[in-house]
């Protein structure tokens, strides 16, 4: 039974500013803690070619003190979203608090109940210009006079804008987050990204054992051995069932409504092999017992059943799309 969990309620808390955050605050809520992992849909034309998509994890009681240093989180804080990057200012991770995370803004009342592509470019570099500069600084003319700088920096900041994005939440203690941070403060943050063995799922599955150990693995059978988002929801899905007495729910973040691309759906490696006629067929042709051999791979232990039921994080205005939503459980 995957109910909702008082982590989640912060979350919709954080999103909407009603007046129970300051309620839950003076009751005393930071004495427990949450850690959810993002599973973010591909978007653009890189996610049509790689429909893995990108994995984050959002931490509400831990804080940047910068955004390559951590620290707890005061009480009137709503914790960051922690991930790694490909060639961001040559850190291995960044976090970013998470309302501007999920929508380039410090608050929001100033979230965007529509955003267009010039909107979305807009936000984006003007929260880098007064937050993100040391990390993605201006490096030619035009981009000191207004030009944002290219670069996969993007994902730093407006997640919500391009992305679905299901989030699966387990329960932590301030024992747990203050460990993880004096382990993340003392190590090395330098990149050494690799697409196949150094990847933003292997980030998250990393982080996520460091509260739970071993709760987290690849599958050498389904994603050939690639870490990747939807293997690292499946697989903390199967742990939370092995540990019912953990407390554990599923939530979905929209994208936000507009004129910018809708984001594709979210799949592991073999499931893009198999659902794919551009990849399966001539792989058929060439090699028939490899093929069936990844059709038994992924319906034996593959697929990553989506029911509805799920709650949505809606913010003010924004109206449910009335798609499935994902829910943790493993055919």
């Amino acid at each position: 039974m995957w109910s909702s969990t008082r982590a989640l309620r912060r979350l919709r808390v954080a999103l909407l500013l009603t007046g129970l955050l300051t309620g839950l605050a003076t009751a005393g809520a930071h004495a427990w803690a949450d850690a959810a992992l993002l599973m973010e849909q591909p978007f653009g034309g890189f996610g049509s070619v790689n429909p893995t998509g990108h994995s984050a994890v959002y931490l509400d009681h831990v804080c940047a003190e910068t955004p390559v240093r951590l620290r707890m989180c005061a009480p009137d804080e709503d914790g960051v979203v922690i991930s790694r990057y490909h060639k961001v200012g040559g850190y291995d991770w960044i976090a970013i608090p998470l309302v501007p995370y999920l929508y380039a803004v410090d608050r929001v009342e100033d979230i965007p109940a529509t955003v267009d592509p010039a909107l979305e470019a807009s936000l984006r570099d003007e929260y880098r210009r007064e937050h993100l500069l040391d990390i993605v600084p201006n490096t030619t003319v035009a981009e000191v006079h207004g030009e944002p700088p290219p670069g996969d920096w993007i994902q730093l900041v407006g997640a919500s804008y391009d992305r679905k994005i299901y989030g699966f939440q387990i329960e932590t203690t301030r024992e747990q987050d203050e460990h993880f941070i004096a382990l993340f403060n003392d190590r090395r943050n330098v990149s050494h990204f690799n697409l196949f063995y150094r990847n933003c799922a292997d980030f998250s599955r990393n982080l996520i054992n460091v509260y739970y150990p071993h709760a987290v693995r690849r599958n050498f059978l389904v994603d050939l051995g690639i870490t990747t988002p939807k293997q690292v929801a499946r697989s903390l899905a199967k742990y939370a069932r092995r540990h019912p007495g953990l407390e554990f729910s599923t939530f979905v973040i929209p994208q936000v409504p507009g004129t910018i691309p809708r984001s594709h759906p979210i799949r592991g490696v073999v499931e893009s092999m198999v659902k794919s006629k551009k990849y399966v067929v001539p792989l058929a042709i060439l090699n028939p017992q490899l093929t069936a051999g990844l059709v038994i791979a992924y319906f034996t232990d593959g697929r990553f059943h989506i029911p509805k039921g799920t709650e949505k994080v809606l913010l003010p205005d924004q109206e449910d799309d009335k798609e499935p939503s994902v829910s943790p459980t493993a055919e």
